[in-house]
């Protein structure tokens, strides 16, 4: 019997690179409202006081982007304030870079046939999915991304008005034979007011948090997916965390690509999603794999499944395409490959144009998750090609 423990990590919007994450895409949400057919690619940094927007946009509309204003109410919508991040919204320096695209790397991707459509860049992309959860997605990284994902609504809600921004969770699943059995370990990193001067001592503080944490946190999650609660847990390792968000450590755009995808459970071709308009394959191809694969799971084709995708820049037709199922598909891998190929779209033009991928629905991406969440703008998750794969067969 084969035993071992997987570990996943998820990160509130209120950590510093989520927070980047956050600027990048809603700059992006905003220029697309305005211009379909934009190109952008915005990274954003964020420390104590100050946030820097660089990138390079294109546009054919006379798009004016207001960076100050998009930047401080993507602020006010996270929670910061001066008190617990160092970022005052109203207060708050905002520096903006952004300009041009290449006219190099534009001619590569411009065509009026979606089908000749180039791609952005090189690169690889995958995506998963698996029976492991009613999402079809590992179950590490969903339970990681709920545990975030509450804390932010009780924040919000005031159920846990002491809570502030920032914040982790990290969750180690104990599988045997390939199967997920029981919880092993649940970690959340938390900030929170200062309560000294309410509980007398950091330990008494601490004990209080652990208690609120366990009971309208962790319990809940774990229960929502049927696992039983145990006490092998770590609430605020270092004892407190009072100081968060950009005051504590400076954010990056891009650098939780691992928490917004299946954290770590499948392979990741090492591309960043948020500020990237989808004639950028890192973004557009990546949401196309796991469609595929979440389609693929959800005909009851195989239990587990892989897809990579690969390109060169300006150039239409995927270097490399595939479909891996680790031995549960119902037909052999290169049936599945043939299959896959002919039924879902994987040229980048083609991809954009299935998923509708041109209009804004990229600010709600930057925390929590790019897969695994059924909203209605996130048409990567659908299951809509299940009667179509079903017919080739």
């Amino acid at each position: 019997m084969s035993r071992y423990l997987f570990t996943s990590e998820s990160v509130t919007e209120g950590h510093p690179d989520k927070a980047c994450d956050a600027f990048s895409d809603a700059i992006l949400d905003n220029i697309l409202s305005n211009d379909h057919e934009a190109h952008v690619a915005c990274e954003s940094l964020a420390t104590k006081g100050l946030v820097v927007i660089s990138g390079e946009i294109r546009t054919t509309a006379d798009v004016d982007v207001d960076v100050d204003r998009i930047v401080k109410d993507t602020i006010k919508e996270i929670g910061y304030n001066k008190a617990n991040s160092g970022i005052d919204p109203d207060d708050v320096e905002v520096l903006s870079k952004l300009h041009g695209q290449s006219t190099e790397i534009a001619q590569g991707v411009d065509s009026e046939d979606v089908s000749e459509q180039g791609a952005g860049d090189q690169g690889l992309m995958f995506g998963f999915a698996c029976r492991e959860t009613p999402e079809l997605m590992p179950l590490p990284i969903q339970i990681a991304h709920r545990l975030t994902e509450r804390l932010t609504q009780l924040r919000k809600d005031e159920t846990l008005p002491w809570l502030r921004p920032d914040g982790k969770s990290q969750v180690s699943v104990y599988y045997e034979n390939g199967n997920p059995v029981s919880i092993d370990k649940t970690v959340i990193a938390t900030q929170h007011d200062d309560m000294l001067n309410k509980y007398g001592s950091e330990n008494k503080e601490l004990e209080f948090v652990k208690e609120e944490v366990v009971e309208h946190v962790i319990r809940p999650v774990l229960d929502s997916y049927g696992y039983a609660y145990n006490e092998n847990f770590i609430v605020n390792g270092t004892g407190r965390f009072v100081y968060g968000g950009p005051e504590a450590d400076t954010g990056l755009t891009g650098r939780k690509i691992i928490v917004d995808t299946y954290g770590g459970y499948a392979p990741h071709g090492g591309g960043a999603f948020s500020g990237k308009d989808s004639s950028k394959v890192d973004r557009s191809a990546t949401y196309m794999a796991r469609y595929i694969a979440k389609n693929i799971v959800a005909a009851d084709l195989a239990d587990r499944c892989e897809v990579q995708l690969s390109y060169g820049i300006g150039v239409a037709e995927p270097t490399s395409f595939y479909v891996k199922t680790q031995g549960t598909g119902k037909k052999d891998d290169q049936t599945l490959t043939e299959i896959a190929r002919d039924v879902f779209p994987i040229k980048p033009g083609e991809i954009v144009a299935h998923l509708d991928l041109k209009k804004p629905r990229y600010r709600d991406t930057a925390a929590y998750g790019h897969f695994g969440r059924e909203l209605e703008k996130f048409t990567w998750e659908r299951t809509d090609m299940v009667e179509t794969l079903l017919k080739k067969l």
